[in-house]
């Protein structure tokens, strides 16, 4: 995800509370925000979103969370997928019962949509079309607070399929 980096880097870097909406029409309005929880590795996360609305409600198309990594140079890790229209939401990376879970074939597939969705947003211009004037917002409620519905739960409260397979197995599942 080489052009968030770089929308990054043009926005002053990682921080707690970081919130960009870029718009670029014709496309949906790109978030990038800093998440409150760290990723399954105990690193600073990142949700990357697409959002429009739908009845009233944002809709996810799609979302995906990442987590920052410094060592050999800036780079993100996928660890969820979520796409509101599709009612898919999966999990390739997390905390269950205290363990460490690594989907190791669906990371692999997250990582392919991710180098995908990259290629589409540089030729989008989303990068051009960033600017730290215009775009970096405060975030008045953090991103639990603006969805709605049954979405509306924090990452580790919302299992997937593959989350309630292992709760089953472990008697509970707790993400961090």
């Amino acid at each position: 995800m080489q052009t968030i980096l770089d929308i990054l880097n043009k926005a002053g870097g990682w921080h707690p509370g970081l919130y960009l909406k870029i718009d670029d029409t014709p496309y949906m309005e790109l978030v990038i925000e800093a998440m409150d929880e760290s990723g399954p590795m105990g690193l600073p996360a990142l949700s990357i979103a697409h959002y429009s609305e739908q009845n009233g409600d944002l809709m996810r198309d799609p979302e995906m969370c990442f987590e920052l990594g410094l060592y050999d140079g800036a780079h993100l890790v996928p660890f969820y997928w979520r796409n509101d229209y599709a009612g898919a939401e999966e999990w390739s990376r997390s905390i269950v019962a205290d363990h460490y879970v690594h989907l190791f074939e669906l990371h692999i597939q997250h990582q392919r949509f991710a180098e995908m969705w990259n290629r589409n947003l540089r030729q989008q211009g989303f990068a051009e079309a960033f600017d730290p004037q215009k775009n970096i917002r405060s975030q008045s409620s953090s991103r639990h607070e603006r969805m709605q519905g049954p979405a509306s739960a924090p990452p580790y409260e919302r299992l997937s399929k593959t989350s309630l397979r292992y709760r089953s197995l472990c008697g509970s599942a707790r993400f961090v």
